[in-house]
């Protein structure tokens, strides 16, 4: 996590930008300049996505200190929207942004192992080592306990990477598993506790003053649970999505934050990447808009924070 709060504190601003990119929200121009070129094809697709990606992190790159790509979109296009993917993350490290793969995967042994390190580590083809995708991190379901996380801490520890673990999300219906009481603690306490005690295992003894390898998801649309967490994880860095489109403000994720306004990274996807249809200004300005956007929540969220530390 250490990179991830070293680019936060160069720009001044704890916010990840997702890329979630939908074909059909695409501006039209883009979408018709790739089907001109390759037909109403899952290519063609792919390539409007790319091309929008690299625009969105051009206009963000010096605002923003990291990025959190959504695995469902790419996915969606087959093979060559993961090749999007590939891409995207390839172009947004060249950028100097930090890459969060959020791909919620979660299995067991090899299994676990191969999906973490395809998207956190490297595999070896004939005595060489190459990087299928190359992210920074990525999120983990630990539905499955920790069979399921701890080969990928092993890859962690390999390549200097993180994951997220699902703790408390942003979603209406969290609560359905989420807020269940287990001998008098809920399952997202429970699962916070795990977080801490797997960063320490990778750490090979329980971080001091630091946050660890293991972080964890908490939504802004639970500010008093965001709250709880921070005060029983003081070492556990929070990555907060529900900012935004989901309604979730900054005041909502202040308690994410310690005194020192350290300690979380806060998500917003659909209010950054589409904020052109919010402005109403050109399409073909839509990476500018983004950079309005995410200057906008920048500025909110440190007002905010400007408060919560005193």
């Amino acid at each position: 996590m250490d990179t991830l709060r070293k680019k936060i504190a160069a720009r001044q601003n704890p916010t990840v930008a997702g890329l979630d990119p939908d074909f059909a929200k695409l501006p039209a121009f883009l979408r018709e300049q790739a089907v001109a070129r390759r037909g109403k094809t899952l290519e063609a697709a792919a390539d409007a996505v790319l091309a929008f990606n690299r625009a969105i992190i051009d206009a963000l790159c010096d605002v923003v200190p990291a990025v959190k790509p959504q695995a469902a979109y790419y996915e969606l296009l087959g093979w060559p929207g993961v090749r999007a993917l590939a891409e995207t993350i390839a172009y947004a490290r060249e950028k100097g942004l930090f890459v969060i793969t959020d791909a919620k995967r979660g299995d067991i042994g090899s299994t676990m192992a191969a999906y973490a390190r395809a998207h956190l580590g490297t595999v070896e083809i004939e005595g060489a080592e190459i990087t299928p995708f190359g992210a920074d991190a990525l999120t983990v379901n630990a539905y499955l306990g920790s069979d399921g996380v701890l080969p990928a801490l092993e890859v962690c520890k390999a390549h200097g990477k993180c994951i997220f673990v699902l703790g408390k999300t942003s979603n209406p219906s969290s609560g359905e598993i989420q807020d269940k009481l287990v001998d008098g603690e809920p399952v997202y306490s429970l699962l916070g506790h795990l977080c801490a005690h797997w960063s320490g295992m990778a750490a090979g003894g329980e971080p001091s003053g630091r946050y660890g390898t293991v972080g964890l998801v908490a939504g802004a649309t639970y500010p008093a649970q965001l709250a709880e967490l921070r005060q029983n994880l003081p070492h556990t860095f929070f990555l907060v999505p529900g900012y935004g489109a989901q309604g979730g403000g900054a005041r909502d994720v202040a308690p994410a934050f310690d005194e020192n306004g350290d300690g979380a990274i806060v998500n917003s996807s659909r209010a950054i990447l589409y904020a052109w249809r919010k402005e109403g200004c050109n399409e073909r300005d839509f990476a500018g808009a983004a950079r309005r956007e995410a200057l906008r929540m920048k500025e909110d969220l440190n007002a905010v924070l400007a408060d919560h530390s005193k």
